[in-house]
């Protein structure tokens, strides 16, 4: 809990990461890494945390889309994510420009940090 001091309001609240992953990805530390890498890049003093996903009921109770999966204040940060009703204990795979890929774009990340609240 945040408590001001004087007349001022609290500061902005910071950030909170969550990196969602099953026990055995394989894109878990890269996965880790970017999110670190890209809060380190922007000056971010976000909050990472890594949420094991062990099963299937635990992926549903979680709204898990597949691992690895990155959220920023409890929003994922792939574009349109919010749609996707599938809740899986397995791998995810990202659509990108040419191919699939096992981690989620850089850009993505960078915008929901510079923009938490607004998020999609």
């Amino acid at each position: 809990m945040l408590f001001a001091t004087g007349n001022q309001p609290p500061g902005p609240r910071r950030p909170q990461v969550e990196v969602l992953v099953t026990p055995d990805c394989p894109h878990r530390d890269a996965a880790i890494a970017l999110a670190q890498r890209v809060c380190e890049q922007l000056g971010s003093h976000a909050e990472i945390r890594v949420v094991q996903v062990p099963d299937q009921a635990a992926a549903e109770q979680a709204r898990f889309l597949g691992s690895p999966s990155i959220r920023v204040n409890g929003r994922d940060i792939e574009p349109g994510a919010e749609r996707n009703l599938e809740l899986v204990h397995g791998c995810r795979l990202y659509q990108g420009a040419h191919s699939l890929h096992g981690l989620p774009e850089e850009d993505w990340l960078r915008q929901a940090l510079d923009n938490p609240e607004a998020q999609p």
